[in-house]
């Protein structure tokens, strides 16, 4: 009988699905690979089988919420008619206060303060490659505005703007005790689309 094929990239995802708990449980500074590992019931040494170390771990599991919110992201907008209303879907991680969207939130904030704080090279590159990938989500949205006569051209340089303003509502969230996020977001988004919007002259 010939041995089984194990697909690691599969494998690797299934030891981090067993784990996502565990990161907002423990705390990511404090996770452990033997915590990991126990978790997700298997050796120790198998898990460097798969993970070059606890940040690569950190990563995976990062990797699978994100990709659950982009997936929850395309499934909310898929009926949803105007650029601008997308837009404010995109915002809904800064917007959203229940009760499961800020234990991602506060893991989020954790997250950031060892990329700011440890100078962690590895998370910092990995930071990259996130705002990359929802830069890109973003400038989906915008094209398809534009595609559809209603959006000016101009509206695709805005993309990255408009990420750096959400980071900006998530830090002043993180940071701020009263700070107003839905009115200063609404304020914003409203008044740039004002700007970019195509008026049809009747």
């Amino acid at each position: 009988m010939a041995p089984r094929v194990v697909n690691k990239e599969q494998r690797r995802k299934d030891i981090a699905s067993s784990c996502l708990d565990l990161i907002h449980d423990v705390g990511i500074k404090k996770l452990t690979v033997a915590q990991v590992a126990k978790t997700a019931g298997i050796g120790k040494g198998t898990i460097y089988e798969y993970f070059e170390n606890k940040d690569d771990i950190i990563f995976e599991i990062i990797n699978i919420h994100i990709e659950a919110h982009h997936n929850n992201f395309l499934e909310t907008i898929k009926d949803v008619k105007t650029t601008k209303e997308k837009v404010f879907h995109f915002f809904n991680f800064v917007l959203d206060d229940s009760i499961e969207n800020m234990k991602h939130f506060n893991g989020y904030k954790e997250y950031l303060s060892i990329v700011l704080s440890d100078e962690n090279k590895a998370m910092c590159e990995f930071n990259t490659t996130c705002t990359d990938f929802f830069n890109l989500q973003l400038k989906n949205v915008i094209q398809e505005g534009i595609n559809n006569k209603e959006l000016i051209p101009q509206a695709m340089d805005l993309s990255q703007g408009l990420l750096i303003f959400e980071k900006g509502l998530v830090l002043l969230k993180m940071s701020e005790k009263d700070f107003d996020t839905k009115y200063a977001c609404e304020i914003f988004i409203n008044n740039l689309f004002d700007l970019i919007e195509v008026k049809n002259d009747k």
